[in-house]
């Protein structure tokens, strides 16, 4: 590159460095809906390798018109692939010190495979889940909360005890995040969802396997308002979960609507 190329890049305007005077601040600014390959750390396996989709936001002090947002980019790259509750507060802390910000937020959302056996059968597939991680550094302070969504089957207490034939069923999803004392696997989060459901799906059943998937979830009926309590006991039960936030919805199969329930426990944010 020539002496006058180098001096021209040296002299570019920092537009988003200049000042804004209408002193308002912004609470979040950044990228987000950014896909990058990642590596979640998986109880059985060590590493399993994924797609998220990022956001990666800092607050912007009133005084700048603008951030930078190739320094997000930067900040991640520069992170590397894998990702766990140990190495995201350096993230965090590296978008704080890049972009001059006394906050930072993260937010991963991917899929997340668990192999799963068939109950009669043996028969091995693949279960996909979906699942969030957030982080956020602001100061002093570090939180990080993980988040699954993962589905269930549901049988209505009350149809079942109506009814001659039969109960009505549906698949249901629970949204369950937690804040705990130390790092907790995505599996077990996933696992106790469920077992507190009527019964857990599966991506492979032969037919032996669906006699047994179909009887133990009409000898465990469970209303929606009964999925989200079950979690919560079995929350409240773990010495390490210090606060939880669980939602359920059923989506119905006789109605045209969906039951929902939500239970909350010392969580904010």
């Amino acid at each position: 590159m020539d002496l006058l190329k180098i001096q021209s890049l040296t002299t570019l305007s920092d537009t988003q460095s200049e000042r804004d005077h209408r002193r308002i601040a912004i609470d979040r600014v950044g990228v987000r809906n950014l896909r990058y390959p990642i590596q979640i750390l998986d109880k059985a396996n060590s590493t399993q390798s994924t797609v998220a989709t990022v956001q990666l936001t800092v607050d912007l002090p009133h005084h700048f018109k603008g951030t930078h947002m190739s320094r997000f980019v930067e900040a991640l790259h520069a992170h590397g692939p894998v990702l766990h509750v140990r190495n995201m507060g350096a993230l965090l802390r590296s978008l704080r010190a890049r972009l001059d910000s006394d906050a930072a937020h993260v937010d991963f959302e991917f899929p997340f495979f668990l192999e799963k056996t068939a109950p009669s059968t043996g028969a091995k597939g693949l279960m996909d889940y979906l699942v969030r991680l957030s982080a956020v550094s602001q100061r002093d302070r570090e939180d990080f909360v993980p988040t699954v969504v993962v589905p269930v089957t549901t049988l209505c207490p009350c149809s079942k005890a109506i009814s001659d034939r039969g109960a009505h069923n549906q698949r249901g999803q629970v949204t369950f995040s937690v804040r705990s004392e130390q790092p907790i696997w995505i599996e077990d989060l996933i696992r106790l969802v469920e077992s507190c459901a009527s019964s857990e799906l599966f991506s492979l059943l032969k037919r032996p396997d669906e006699k047994v998937v179909t009887e133990h979830a009409y000898d465990n009926p469970v209303f929606v308002e009964d999925l989200v309590r079950n979690i919560a006991s079995r929350a409240n039960a773990e010495h390490g979960i210090l606060g939880y936030r669980v939602e359920a919805e059923n989506f119905e199969s006789i109605h045209n609507h969906s039951a929902y329930a939500l239970v909350e426990h010392r969580w904010a944010g």
